[in-house]
């Protein structure tokens, strides 16, 4: 496992501040890192140090037990000082809410002794020979008492960071050996398992530094105590996947707000005010001061919708929950695009230097919101309003 100090249990308070902390610190070497494609290995040990990785930990297994709307603020702030790292947790807390919905006891608590001493979580879920993202190709079956998986996955973000890889696997046992129901299961493996090879090959063109990489599983034997099954959590109303995408919405919402104060901070140290304006600083050009009111507004909305889908997580019914948290991950995206791609509007020539490297705020907005389209979340939130259905029971929403 990670060599990390014990992890202290924060409170809300005190997560938010170390999180502020953190943001304040990633944000200095975001840029280089981006253009360097240079891992943050040190820097996500020090995430795992702070104790922010073990605040969904429920208080009766030793951890805080904070809500969805604390961890999506804590991922909103480090997002505003690097979204990469802001990202690599994503996963992570996502299935320690698995682990609680879904997982036994013993499964749970296992697992909660390892967050608290700074384990990591990556996922391995995602797939490209299949028809469709929901479609798993990647087989669990019976193996003499115990279980072989094989497959590959993509955009295993973390995977290399991660001590602990929380695979999607479909069960392959015709005959019924195993004594399992059909279905998806997540296998909790450790990352070093015999027969597992991450492989470092991501290459979009934003979130350049998430280690969001191919893992190949060949043979890979697990134990059934390894094995969750996941219908629990998906099949019926548990809030599962609002909780996802309250995370990808405060990752964009944190994407729109850097991005805002890179620009203000350009224009008023860099930039050359235009000559029609007849001011001495940028700063002062009545229409750059418009449009920035008009990025601030985008941006304040972004934020507030994600405060109130946040508390819907925490407190309202899912139903109600999943659609907040549609319109809050509309408004993220629609923000985090907007601004990021006008940082160079209003800082003119001068920040398109390839050496400032302030296109990776719109590379990363660009990246992170392809992860599930917006069009859908609108045709849910337009169903609801006109015929009273419910959004349905997957992780996209």
């Amino acid at each position: 496992m990670t060599a990390i100090s014990a992890c202290p249990v924060l409170s809300e308070t005190s997560a938010i501040t170390v999180a502020a902390e953190l943001a304040a610190d990633f944000a200095s070497g975001a840029a280089g890192r981006d253009r360097d494609r240079e891992l943050p290995f040190a820097e996500i040990d020090r995430l795992s140090a702070s104790g922010l990785l073990a605040i969904t930990v429920p208080a009766a297994y030793g951890g805080a037990g904070l809500p969805a709307s604390a961890v999506a603020e804590v991922v909103r702030i480090l997002a505003t000082g690097d979204p990469n790292i802001a990202q690599i947790p994503h996963s992570h807390f996502v299935y320690i809410n698995l682990l609680r919905l879904a997982g036994s006891d013993d499964q749970l608590r296992h697992h909660a002794a390892l967050i608290l001493r700074g384990a990591r979580i990556a996922n391995a879920q995602s797939e490209r020979s299949s028809a469709t993202v929901a479609d798993i190709a990647t087989t669990v079956r019976p193996d003499g008492g115990r279980f072989r998986i094989d497959g590959a996955k993509y955009y295993c973000t973390g995977s290399l960071f991660a001590d602990t890889l929380a695979v999607l696997t479909r069960l392959d046992d015709p005959d019924g050996d195993s004594g399992l129901a059909d279905g998806h299961y997540v296998a909790f493996l450790p990352a070093d398992t015999p027969g597992v090879r991450i492989v470092d090959d991501w290459q979009a063109l934003g979130q350049r530094t998430t280690a969001s990489g191919t893992v190949i599983f060949d043979g890979v034997v697990v134990e059934q105590s390894a094995l969750v099954p996941r219908a629990p959590a998906v099949s019926v109303p548990t809030g599962y996947g609002a909780f996802a995408q309250l995370l990808h919405a405060a990752i964009d919402t944190g994407i729109a707000r850097g991005a805002l104060a890179a620009a203000a901070s350009f224009v008023r140290d860099k930039s050359r005010p235009w000559f029609e304006a007849g001011v001495a600083h940028a700063a002062d050009d009545p229409l750059l001061i418009q449009r920035f009111g008009e990025l601030a507004v985008a941006v304040q909305a972004a934020e507030a919708a994600l405060a109130v889908a946040g508390a819907k997580v925490d407190d309202a019914p899912p139903a109600e929950a999943s659609l907040a948290v549609a319109g809050a991950k509309i408004l993220a995206d629609n923000a985090a695009n907007e601004v990021s791609g006008a940082l160079f509007e209003v800082g003119g020539t001068r920040s398109a230097a390839a050496e400032l490297n302030l296109d990776h705020f719109w590379r990363n907005a660009r990246t992170h919101t392809l992860h599930d389209p917006v069009r859908w979340k609108y045709q849910h939130l337009g169903r609801a309003v006109l015929h009273g259905t419910p959004p349905p029971l997957h992780s996209a929403i």
